[in-house]
Formats: C-alpha cells, sequence, structure tokens
C-alpha cells in the first residue's frame, strides 16, 4: 500500500455535515450568548487547522513511536521521539484550552469542535493523545469544586496544556471497586495534606512532555467512613510551584511502566506516593462527586477513541481495497482488462467496506449528538431546554463509551480481514489499530460498568423516565421522516422500534424488585440495543436533512447508506431485544470454581 493511500485523512466533510446539516449547530450557537459570534465558517476553520495537526505532526509519529515505545531512565519516563515537540506544538496553537471557559482562560469554544479534535487525534495517534486526554476532565473538575487557591495555582497551566494531568485511581487490590482503596491522606496542619499510598495504570504518571504533573488523587482521611463513601479527592503536583519560581521535588515516585498490547506509546505508570504534599478538592469524604466530573467527560472522550479508530479501520482497508489487485470480479467492470481487479470489487469486501463506513460515520453523528447536548445543556437560553439537554447527554455517555469503543475494534478487526495476511504485518498499520482499540473496551469503567450504568442506575432508577428524552427524540424524527415523504420504512422502523424499547424497559423495571440480578444480567445487550437504535435515528436523520442538499454526489451517498443500515444494521435490535427477553427469563449457569 503507497504512503499516500496509508495517510491518515482527517473526514473534514463529513464533520461539516454533522455539524451544518445533521445538527444545524450554527442556529443553536446563535441563541446561545455564550457561543452567539460562532458560525459554520469559524467552526470550519477550527476543524481543519485540527485536522492539520493530526494529519502532518501526529499521524506521522503513530508507528514509530508504536514500536519504540516508552522506557524509564532513573526513575523518569522518556517518551518515543517527537512526542513532546508535538506536545509544545500542541500547546503553542491552544488545542488544549479550545472548549474551556474564558474566565478561566480557554478559548470558550463549543464542545462540539472540541469533540471534533479528540476524534481525530485519536485516528492519528491514539498514543501521544493519552497523555493530553484528561485535562479538559481535570479542568472541568477544578472549575467545578478547587477553592480559590487551587484555581489560581493550578487551573490556568492546566487550561494552557502547559501542566498536564493525572487520574489516580486503581490500586492493586482495587479495580473497578472503589470501596477497596487504602491510600491514605492525613492533615498536615498548614492546610495541605500528605498522601502515602500506590496506584496503578496511571497514564501519563510520568512523562518528559510538560514542566509539571498535577495528579487527582482518591484517598482516605484518618475519620473516613467504609467504603466509597469515605473517599476524598486531593490535588498532588509532581513539583510544588515555588513563589519565585521553579518547583519544589514532592514524595512521587514512578516505579514502572506496563509493557502492554496496545498504546505502547503511553506510559502506563505505577506511582507511588510517599508523604506527598497535596490538597483537597472539593469536600472531605466527598471525593466521587468531584471525580465523577472528571471522569464523565472522560468517558465521552473515550468513546470518541472507539470512532476514530473506527475511522482509521475504513481509511486503511478502502485504501487497500482499492489498489490490491486478485482474481476477476463477477460481474467484471465496464473496460476492465488484465487478470485481476481491485478486491473493492468483491463482494465479500464491499460488505465489509460498507459496514465500516456505514457504522462509522453514523457513530460519529451521533457523538456530536451528544456533544452538542453538552453545549445545549450549560448555555441553551431556556432553562427547561437546558435540562432536557442534561438529561440526554447523562443517558447517552454509557452508550457512547460502550458502544462506539466495541464497535471500533469489531470493526479494526474486520478492516484487518480486508488486508488478508498483510494485515498481520505492522507496516501495513490495521494491526495496530486493532490492538490501540482494544483497551478503551477497559478503562474509564468497564463496558460491563456502562451498561449497568446506564439500566440500572439511570434507567431503571428512575422507572424508565430518564429513557423518555430518547424515545421522543425516536418519535419526532419519525414524524419529520413522514412529514418530509421520506421511504416509509424509515419512519415505521423508528416508531415501531421506540415502542419495543418503551415496553421492554417497562417490563424490566416492573420485574426487577422481585429478581436482584435481573438488571445486572441484561445490562450489557439492553446497552447495545439503545446503541442500535441511535444508529437508526442517526441514519434515518441523515437521509433526511440530505434531501435538501446541493451537493448531489453526498445526497446520494447519505441516502443509500442509510437504506444500507435500515435493511442490514438494524437487524442487530431484534438480536439484542431477544437476549434481553432470554436473560430477563433465566439466570446463565453458575460455573464451579
Amino acid at each position: 500500500m503507497s504512503a499516500q493511500a496509508s495517510h491518515y485523512q482527517p473526514p473534514l466533510d463529513d464533520i461539516r455535515f454533522v455539524q451544518q446539516h445533521w445538527l444545524g449547530a450554527g442556529a443553536d450557537w446563535q441563541r446561545m450568548p455564550a457561543h452567539a459570534d460562532m458560525d459554520q465558517e469559524t467552526a470550519d476553520m477550527v476543524v481543519e487547522a485540527a485536522g492539520r495537526f493530526c494529519a502532518d505532526v501526529l499521524a506521522p509519529l503513530n508507528g514509530p513511536a508504536d514500536l519504540q515505545g516508552c522506557r524509564l531512565e532513573h526513575g523518569r519516563v522518556r517518551t518515543p521521539d517527537g512526542f513532546a515537540a508535538a506536545y509544545a506544538a500542541f500547546v503553542e496553537a491552544g488545542w488544549p484550552a479550545l472548549a474551556c471557559a474564558p474566565e478561566a482562560g480557554g478559548q470558550g469554544l463549543p464542545q462540539l469542535l472540541d469533540a471534533a479534535l479528540h476524534e481525530m487525534l485519536a485516528s492519528a495517534n491514539h498514543g501521544w493523545t493519552m497523555y493530553p486526554g484528561i485535562l479538559h476532565g481535570a479542568y472541568a473538575c477544578l472549575h467545578a469544586h478547587g477553592d480559590a487557591h487551587l484555581k489560581q495555582t493550578y487551573l490556568p497551566h492546566i487550561v494552557s496544556g502547559r501542566w498536564l494531568a493525572t487520574m489516580c485511581l486503581t490500586e492493586p487490590q482495587a479495580g473497578s471497586d472503589l470501596g477497596l482503596l487504602r491510600t491514605q491522606a492525613r492533615p498536615a496542619g498548614d492546610g495541605s495534606y500528605r498522601i502515602d499510598g500506590s496506584k496503578i495504570f496511571i497514564s501519563g504518571g510520568d512523562q518528559d512532555m510538560s514542566e509539571n504533573i498535577v495528579h487527582l488523587v482518591l484517598a482516605r482521611l484518618p475519620d473516613a467512613p467504609p467504603g466509597t463513601r469515605g473517599l476524598s479527592l486531593f490535588l498532588a503536583p509532581r513539583g510544588i510551584p515555588r513563589e519565585g519560581g521553579g518547583f519544589a521535588p514532592n514524595g512521587i515516585h514512578c516505579d514502572g511502566i506496563e509493557r502492554k498490547m496496545g498504546i505502547k506509546a503511553s506510559a502506563t505508570c505505577a506511582m507511588r506516593f510517599e508523604d506527598a504534599q497535596a490538597w483537597l478538592v472539593g469536600q472531605p469524604h466527598q471525593g466521587l462527586t468531584a471525580m465523577f466530573v472528571m471522569m464523565n467527560s472522560a468517558r465521552l472522550h473515550v468513546g470518541l477513541q472507539g470512532l476514530g479508530h473506527a475511522e482509521m479501520a475504513w481509511q486503511l482497508a478502502r485504501a487497500y481495497a482499492a489498489e490490491r489487485r486478485q482474481m476477476r470480479a463477477q460481474p467484471r467492470p465496464a473496460g476492465a482488462s488484465g487478470p485481476a481487479d481491485p478486491i473493492a470489487l468483491q463482494p465479500a469486501v464491499q460488505r465489509m467496506l460498507a459496514d465500516l463506513r456505514v457504522w462509522t460515520e453514523g457513530m460519529r453523528a451521533i457523538a456530536g449528538w451528544v456533544a452538542h447536548q453538552l453545549d445545549l445543556s450549560e448555555h441553551a437560553p431556556e432553562a427547561a431546554e437546558r435540562a432536557q439537554a442534561h438529561a440526554l447527554a447523562s443517558l447517552l455517555t454509557p452508550v457512547v463509551k460502550s458502544f462506539f469503543t466495541e464497535r471500533g475494534f469489531a470493526l479494526a478487526s474486520d478492516a484487518l480481514q480486508v488486508f488478508g495476511g498483510y494485515g498481520y504485518v505492522h507496516e501495513y498499520r490495521i494491526e495496530q489499530t486493532l490492538r490501540d482499540a482494544r483497551i478503551a473496551m477497559v478503562y474509564e469503567g468497564t463496558n460491563q460498568i456502562q451498561a449497568l450504568d446506564l439500566l440500572q442506575r439511570k434507567v431503571a432508577a428512575s422507572d424508565g423516565a430518564a429513557l423518555a428524552p430518547l424515545l421522543q427524540a425516536l418519535r419526532q424524527e419519525a414524524d419529520a421522516c413522514e412529514a418530509a415523504r421520506l421511504e416509509p420504512g424509515f419512519a415505521d422502523a423508528l416508531r415501531g422500534w421506540s415502542g419495543h424499547l418503551d415496553a421492554l424497559t417497562r417490563d424490566l423495571c416492573a420485574r426487577a424488585p422481585g429478581d436482584g440480578p435481573l438488571l445486572a444480567r441484561c445490562a450489557e445487550d439492553y446497552l447495545r440495543l439503545v446503541g442500535t437504535l441511535c444508529m437508526a435515528f442517526a441514519w434515518a436523520r441523515a437521509a433526511r436533512v440530505s434531501q435538501g442538499l446541493e451537493d448531489a454526489a453526498l445526497r446520494e451517498s447519505k441516502t443509500v447508506s442509510a437504506r444500507y443500515f435500515f435493511s442490514h444494521g438494524l437487524l442487530d435490535a431484534e438480536h439484542w431485544q431477544r437476549r434481553v427477553e432470554a436473560a430477563a427469563e433465566a439466570a446463565p449457569p453458575v460455573l464451579a470454581l
């Protein structure tokens, strides 16, 4: 495969389609005082600049950095060649501050643009992206819960990106069960605290890209109650800022870096805190309240990683299939000559390429929808609209994290199949995409935990009321498709499936009190069902809004893709519904240990 064919190409046209036509974001921006000066032309300029950075600076580093990896020298992490320079350029261009509030030193641009940036970052170089990946979440956490001292001392440097941040939760004995955390914090008598303990799997726990690192650490105070109710959140910098400049060393050490399946250019560190000076973030014993501000931001970004890998897999597979010649296509295209045709003409490959494109473009629309809801939840002029947008974004965040990352990994695997044996070879890049994609299903809360969050903590806890914004969106889109005289199958499917999902949810909520494990048994397939119906919504809307476009090729592409999803992709919905119903009826056998 040629170097040009393997080069990352930012999907600017489809991002613009989602923003301008699928969402109609420009009209909403005009209604938001915070974004009244934003228009589609400005948004295009921002996204194009982000795409150039990803394609020209980050993508060329991706393969070499995967082979080189990170190394630990005398207790300090050395990142792959070119990473520090790329990060300096990232900071110089102002990308970390893109969606941060102006009063905190940010640019105050919409979350929708930040989502486009993070999709492209993940496509171009997932390993590098891990280092600034938590910055926006750290900003949001400190902006919401930090006291005046923390905001003044740390927030400007985090917003600018000059200081990177980490999220220190996991310990050797405590993975997803945060109630088992043992790290201790004790008051120091000067308003600060001292932390002792160990954390593992800390992305960017140490690196040579920023002048300081701000660790946000969950720990227990001496009077902490047991379990998660006893966790407090602390800010512990690698270097303590001195008044005259420079940093005083703190008791924070990197004891090792993991050797991993993927994202090898990201330093996944084992961290040791020994009498480390720290400051409380938020209230004592309320650490999860503050931490979840950061985790919710991180979960959306992880979902965008799944989308980014799907896009990269689609680009690589499409380019290879167009160049690779094997066998003759039946029937042969007009004017074809020679003993072999591009494999893109083979029906089996066409099916894989169609899946790659349709799922990727559909996920991009849903990602934009959720990001835009975050903007509306904060800046819409009416309180009722803000509340509705917040409810929808909260409902769909675990869906984006889980469904997108699962689908991104599956699509990367399908794309590798297009390459045949060459797909298993590093120089063709798809094997790295597959390896890198797998971790996104695990971190920031495993996909199983996301499913529990959706069904148990959101939908069932509200007796189904939390699902109402999505059901309303499905039904409204069905009405809009009908009014636009779109082929009736789209409207009928949306209306029918909104009824099926509503009835299934009501049944689960009614049966759950008499069957304690029921929701946990059904949660994963329930989330997959919701994700599949979101895709149906995305494609029905794409077909409808594309009808008025002057670009005939784009109009045809969206219409044909929508038909393909409704005839092929939506078949998954019945599968997931039947699995939920089966799990509700009977538990799987418990294997003897």
